[in-house]
């Protein structure tokens, strides 16, 4: 099975435990905290627990708890992200907060935190050691805190131009790299892992996490708005500081970098403004530059990967091919 298929295959078996787990009253609740789920995904974190779990020489039915509480988590965290970004789109449907509005959105998202670490526990239900439940626990509780972290330095970064790559790379870590890293490291927590092997698939998971949020940031500028769900150019808009606008305004000339700052982040900025900006940046270099850092990374990652003994070898293959679609993938 290749990777497209197992993305299905994994979506299909994580969906299904979800709608079976995510119910009660109010229904308008419930409906909401699984509106964007139900849009679909590319479900990359729950697989990513799911195939650890394999090439360890557990079973996907070991750590399906685990990789449902790893996609509510992340669910979480888009429909609040969508609140503070005035997001009226997201994978190709109207965001929560504007089919229920902000109130319930908030409590939408709560309730998907809430019932990720209830469905965490249940892998006690699957056999898996208590004491490795308390370290997934831990794990998801510690990646949950660190995208917060990123969130806010993300949105503090909107303010500020003298933003480094340093600080950059930190940022993405802690607002996508924490929480892919930690879909690695449960995973093979419940599929019995040593713990050498848990911080090899940790350091898999965080690497491929930050090329993930790099190629994020590229879609962001250079995406299909059809393929993204969202619209073109959205990070301008809301001006993000990626990595591709701080290396421009590290390259670009005087001239360039004032014009940068009169578009990016203003909303009324034009589409051909836009379209201008995102042709500076590339002209800068920093779409190449950009391309390259993930790439690197994903090579580091497949390195981190060769650390663990794999028992089961389609596990380990659709791992690989995760790594290098992260560089590649246009949605």
């Amino acid at each position: 099975m290749g990777l497209s298929d197992y993305l299905k295959h994994a979506a299909r078996r994580v969906d299904e435990y979800i709608y079976s787990f995510v119910t009660g009253t109010p229904k308008e609740l419930y409906e909401a905290s699984l509106h964007l789920i139900r849009a679909g995904g590319k479900r990359v974190r729950p697989a990513l627990a799911l195939l650890s779990s394999r090439l360890v020489g557990g079973s996907e039915e070991d750590a399906l708890p685990a990789a449902a509480a790893l996609e509510l988590i992340h669910v979480f965290t888009l429909i609040h992200d969508d609140i503070m970004d005035r997001d009226d789109y997201r994978r190709g449907v109207p965001t929560v907060h504007r089919v229920w509005g902000e109130p319930m959105a908030i409590t939408a998202g709560d309730l998907l935190f809430a019932k990720a670490f209830e469905s965490a526990s249940r892998l006690l239900e699957r056999g898996i050691e208590p004491g490795r439940v308390v370290e997934a626990m831990r794990v998801l509780a510690k990646a949950a805190s660190t995208v917060a972290e990123g969130q806010a330095l993300d949105m503090m970064f909107e303010e500020r131009w003298d933003v480094t790559v340093d600080e950059y790379m930190d940022m993405i870590y802690r607002k996508t790299g924490a929480l892919i890293e930690a879909s690695a490291r449960v995973g093979g927590l419940s599929g019995g892992a040593s713990s050498e092997e848990v911080e090899a698939l940790g350091e898999y998971g965080w690497r491929v996490g930050v090329a993930f949020q790099i190629r994020d940031d590229i879609l962001g500028i250079y995406g299909s708005g059809e393929k993204l769900g969202k619209p073109v150019y959205s990070d301008l808009r809301e001006g993000k500081k990626t990595l591709l606008i701080i290396y421009a305004m590290q390259h670009l000339d005087d001239e360039g970098r004032e014009f940068l700052k009169r578009v990016v982040g203003n909303p009324n900025a034009s589409q051909e403004e836009y379209r201008r900006a995102a042709e500076l940046i590339r002209e800068a270099g920093a779409l190449d530059h950009a391309m390259e850092r993930a790439k690197k990374l994903v090579d580091e990652a497949k390195k981190s990967l060769s650390r663990v003994d794999a028992r089961d070898e389609e596990a380990k293959e659709i791992l690989v091919e995760l790594a290098d679609f992260i560089v590649r993938r246009e949605y």
